[in-house]
């Protein structure tokens, strides 16, 4: 055994230390896997990055009542009885004062310019009670102040005041036939939210012609507990028709079909290059192996045998593998992590501000690639190698 690993090191060491004599084709096999492993890391981090934009952290207490049969708010609707019977059922969390922490909004789109382009871009208005931030937790004004109820004012998320143009604090929005002055900026834990606009929904009703109508409810339960006891007296009520979703999985189901898309085109372009960069390792490793027919003939007269030989080769080939995805893998982290952009939410039909997000498991994923390339690049060359007459090896030139 101990011979035989030695045999193994012996060979592989030989074989990386003549990389240099064949620099040429070496890179080009190493950039060709970084390209496969930048591409497949930049577009999966599309979709990461959306996914943690429509994921709430923390807590799975806050609940989003719909009318049944709706898959998103803007096919929802609720009258005012609807929502005073889902404040009044069981397990809502309550203020200080005895207030239940409970929020009925509605949901508009607008269209605003983007900030870079100057084209325009489908927008989220929700109205909203002064109750909404206290519902969601992770919402807090970092610039300015709240809206005052009643009062055309406006609060908007750091993602929509990166991406749309008009809504720096101070400023006047016209949106049809109103105005809305800009009074603050808040955060939301890097959610959805960030891509809002908020008011009061007194305020938003009227102007949109809405009446007394709402869109959802925004609920913060007791405890995750008290999530079962809540569902079961909304959809026993008869005079309710509406489901309760955890937040955390409405916006999952949100983001389903983007993500799925997203990650399928990614998968797709990197099989495609994966294969241009599988030609170009077997090109090089077959090259490498015709360079040292010689060699390779010598080592097995004197008793080298034929699995150090396959694995010496192997290992060549792994090793530029994992250059080259570790080089890929970094200009993705550098070139792509935390770049901010915006793009459509096709489940509400307005814009989602997110950030790339090259996470961990991406990272693996793109030197599994790259090892998979290596391996299957270096195995047919491998092979070549340990099939070779030595007689015929040594008398190459």
């Amino acid at each position: 055994m101990l011979n035989w690993l030695s045999q193994i090191l012996s060979v592989a060491s030989f074989n990386l230390r003549t990389i240099p004599e064949r620099k040429g084709s070496a890179i080009a096999a190493a950039v060709g896997i970084a390209g496969v492993v930048a591409v497949l890391v930049g577009v999966l981090s599309i979709a990461e990055g959306f996914r943690a934009a429509m994921t709430v952290k923390g807590a799975d207490d806050v609940v989003i009542v719909l009318r049944t049969g709706a898959n998103n708010e803007m096919s929802s609707g609720l009258v005012r009885d609807d929502v005073r019977l889902v404040v009044d059922a069981p397990g809502i969390a309550r203020t200080a004062g005895n207030v239940p922490l409970a929020s009925a909004e509605l949901f508009v789109i607008v269209n605003l310019p983007k900030r870079s382009t100057g084209t325009d871009a489908n927008v989220p208005l929700r109205g909203v009670e002064n109750t909404a931030m206290a519902v969601r937790g992770d919402v807090r004004i970092i610039e300015g102040r709240n809206f005052e109820p009643g009062r055309n004012e406006i609060i908007v998320g750091t993602g929509a005041n990166r991406s749309f143009a008009g809504l720096d604090v101070g400023k006047v929005l016209r949106i049809g036939l109103n105005e809305w002055q800009v009074v603050g900026i808040f955060a939301g834990g890097g959610g959805a939210a960030e891509t809002e606009i908020w008011t009061d929904v007194a305020v938003l009703q009227p102007a949109y012609h809405r009446g007394t109508s709402f869109q959802s409810v925004y609920v913060k339960l007791e405890s995750p507990k008290a999530f079962r006891s809540f569902k079961d007296a909304l959809t026993t009520n008869p005079r309710l028709k509406v489901k309760a979703v955890p937040q955390a999985e409405y916006l999952a189901e949100q983001s389903t079909a983007l993500t799925g898309f997203i990650s399928t085109i990614g998968y797709v372009i990197a099989i495609l290059m994966a294969l241009g960069a599988l030609f170009g390792a077997l090109n090089t490793m077959y090259s490498a192996v015709a360079a040292r027919t010689r060699e390779i003939a010598t080592l097995k007269a004197l008793g080298f045998g034929t699995t150090p030989v396959i694995l010496s080769v192997m290992i060549e080939s792994l090793t530029l593998a994992l250059i080259g995805g570790a080089v890929g893998a970094s200009a993705a982290y550098f070139a792509f992590d935390g770049f901010k952009t915006a793009t459509m939410n096709w489940q509400t039909f307005s814009q989602i501000a997110f950030a790339f997000a090259v996470t961990p498991k991406l990272l693996i994923i793109a030197v599994i690639l790259a090892c998979a390339i290596g391996l299957f690049g270096g195995l047919f060359p491998a092979i070549r190698a340990a099939r070779l007459p030595i007689a015929s090896g040594l008398r190459e030139t």
